[in-house]
Formats: C-alpha cells, sequence, structure tokens
C-alpha cells in the first residue's frame, strides 16, 4: 500500500549511509551491483586500499592461529615444555590465550585501518540531509508497502 506522497518516478534514492565526499566521489558513480569483483584485480583505488588492509588482516591471523599449532609440530620438545611462570606448556598458552587475544587485537587493528581508508577517501558514515530516521534503507528500494 502506497501512500499518496510518494512518488511513481525512478528519482534517485538516499540511502543512509556511506556519503562519499572528494575522492570517494567516484564510489557513488560505480554500480557495484553490475560491476565484476575480483579480488586479485579491484576496479577502484579504495577496493584496491582496503582489500590490501583485508589481505594482511588475514595473513597475520593465520599465522596468530595456526603458527602455535606449525611450531608445536616442528618444535615439539620446545614448544611442550612448561612455562617459568604460570606452569601451561607453551603449545597450550599460546593457542589458549595467544589465538583469542589476537584476535582481539586484529579487530581493532582493522577498524582503525578502515576509519583512516574512510577519511582518505571522504566516506562519511552519517545520515545523509533530508531523510527522516536513521534505519536501514529497504531491500526493495524503499518502497513502502
Amino acid at each position: 500500500m502506497r501512500d499518496n506522497n510518494t512518488q511513481d518516478s525512478d528519482d534517485e534514492l538516499e540511502t543512509d549511509g556511506g556519503v562519499a565526499g572528494g575522492h570517494g566521489q567516484a564510489h557513488r558513480n560505480t554500480d557495484y551491483l553490475n560491476q565484476e569483483v575480483n579480488l586479485l584485480k579491484p576496479s577502484t583505488p579504495f577496493m584496491r586500499d582496503h582489500l590490501r588492509v583485508v589481505w594482511t588482516g588475514f595473513v597475520i591471523w593465520v599465522v596468530a592461529v595456526f603458527g602455535p599449532v606449525t611450531l608445536t609440530y616442528l618444535a615439539t620438545d620446545v614448544m611442550t615444555t612448561q612455562m617459568p611462570v604460570l606452569g601451561f606448556p607453551w603449545h597450550y598458552f599460546l593457542v589458549a590465550f595467544g589465538a583469542p587475544t589476537s584476535a582481539l587485537l586484529l579487530s581493532v587493528w582493522y577498524s582503525r585501518k578502515r576509519d583512516a581508508l574512510d577519511e582518505k577517501y571522504g566516506i562519511d558514515h552519517t545520515t545523509p540531509e533530508g531523510t527522516e530516521h536513521g534505519g536501514a534503507t529497504a531491500a526493495d528500494g524503499g518502497v513502502d508497502e
């Protein structure tokens, strides 16, 4: 059901976030739904920079999660010795404490890097002017039913 104030034309609809300005203006004009996404060759500078951050974080995560397990296999004697202070074996401590802690630190690192990218490309995540509420845009283009 549509109310009488709703326009039937295909006017450009405003979204609730990702307002770009400056260098990020090109992203506003990019049709990402019909754009081919290639993880090895990104199409825009923002995508290249963001993908560099994602791949760096992925490599750090792989080392943090699988590093202690691999070291335990390669250097069993060293990794299974007791820690002097806590008395845990090194491999147990690194898996039980190191992996979750590194995941937390990695999420903080990613959020700061993403904020820096948003600032570099002029992306502002505030509600655009002229909208009545800060809610999400409907998947059907905002048509009230």
